[in-house]
């Protein structure tokens, strides 16, 4: 129950994305609030994996449906939330991403306390014209945005730099350590039907942002050095059907599912994003799961990397190429990274204290109004 020591509060989180990192950061937050006694509504489409969780937690789904881009479907959009908004009453509203950005300040319009989490700039996924608009728009809605949530400090410089001049305060996010614990390797290959050899995953949407292309692309140099070397994208998205097509029989294609067991089963997990806003979320949790990562240094990730894994050159294709081939040549070294990625993980970037951080600066916006 609530009182002066435990506040409660009625939060409306919306999300587009009901799959991968997005969602699952959202998921935790519902978690972590239902917990402390909060009334929690999320209003998102009503299938997949978001919304199942939801409801198991607890919180009350309020089924919203969005596209992913913005056109034509965003007033459409808005009105659906200015209605959940009237009916539901909270008092804060917590928008995750881009389109829940763009649909839900249109919604609401600063007439409650209202935070924007971007996950991301949306002006850094396109290029002329639309990049334009897309920063002028982050600009203007700022006067609708009582707290923009930036993950890292390198996401809240890249919105200064935009222009983005409103509050703004880093809440990174964070990972559940028993979760993610490590689990032994050789089960977890035999579990999902793989071989015994040199294995690299790379999990995240099949999307232009998460670089799966690139990676496909310093595969062959990695096979060259690691002939029995096999490669396993996990998840599904748009560039699927092109990524298969530049795919040989070493590598495998697997829906976004069963993530625990996909990190245990690999020697290296790869992240070849073009952009994120910080860490991404499937760093955290393959080095929570005790397992060595390569990743393009974009966005800071190689100061939070450290000594877990290798940050290489953004878009260097052959640099990425030899940090893979270098740890699975040398499981010992790769080992001993993973032990470093397990105890920054479950420290540095524990759930429990990005998920504190963001319930305390809720609180504290309602209660300014």
């Amino acid at each position: 129950m609530g009182g002066p020591e435990n506040p409660t509060l009625r939060v409306l989180h919306v999300s587009q994305p009901v799959e991968a990192g997005v969602a699952r950061v959202v998921a935790g937050l519902v978690a972590d609030q239902r917990r402390r006694g909060w009334e929690v509504l999320v209003a998102c489409p009503g299938e997949g994996w978001l919304a199942d969780t939801v409801r198991a937690a607890g919180a009350r789904l309020l089924p919203w449906r969005a596209s992913r881009s913005p056109g034509p479907s965003v007033p459409g959009e808005a009105a659906a939330l200015r209605r959940v908004v009237a009916a539901t009453d909270p008092q804060v509203v917590h928008l995750h991403s881009a389109k829940a950005g763009l649909a839900g300040r249109l919604a609401v319009r600063g007439r409650r306390p209202t935070v924007f989490q971007p996950h991301a700039w949306s002006f850094e996924a396109v290029t002329g014209p639309v990049q334009t608009a897309s920063r002028g728009w982050e600009r203007f809605a700022q006067r609708w945005t009582e707290l923009t949530l930036c993950v890292s400090e390198a996401e809240l410089a890249t919105g200064r730099a935009a222009g983005m001049t409103g509050p703004a305060v880093v809440a990174p996010n964070g990972v559940e350590p028993q979760v993610w614990a490590p689990r032994d390797r050789a089960t977890a290959r035999d579990a999902l039907g793989l071989a015994p050899a040199p294995t690299v995953v790379c999990v995240g949407r099949l999307a232009r942002q998460k670089g799966q292309d690139m990676l496909l692309e310093a595969w062959p140099g990695v096979r060259r050095a690691v002939p029995d070397a096999r490669l396993v994208l996990v998840g599904t998205g748009p560039d699927e059907a092109a990524l298969r097509a530049r795919a040989d029989d070493s590598v495998r294609f697997a829906p976004g599912e069963r993530l625990a067991e996909w990190y245990a089963a690999a020697d290296v997990v790869a992240v070849p994003s073009r952009w994120e806003a910080g860490l991404p979320l499937v760093a955290m949790e393959a080095m929570a799961g005790q397992r060595s990562v390569v990743a393009f240094d974009v966005a800071g990730i190689g100061g939070y990397l450290g000594d877990a894994g290798a940050a290489v050159p953004p878009f260097d294709v052959e640099a990425f190429a030899a940090a893979l081939t270098a740890r699975l040549l040398d499981p010992a070294a790769a080992a001993r990274e993973a032990e470093v990625g397990r105890a920054v993980a479950t420290t540095r970037f524990a759930a429990a204290t990005s998920q504190a951080a963001v319930a305390e600066h809720l609180l504290r916006l309602a209660g300014a109004r």
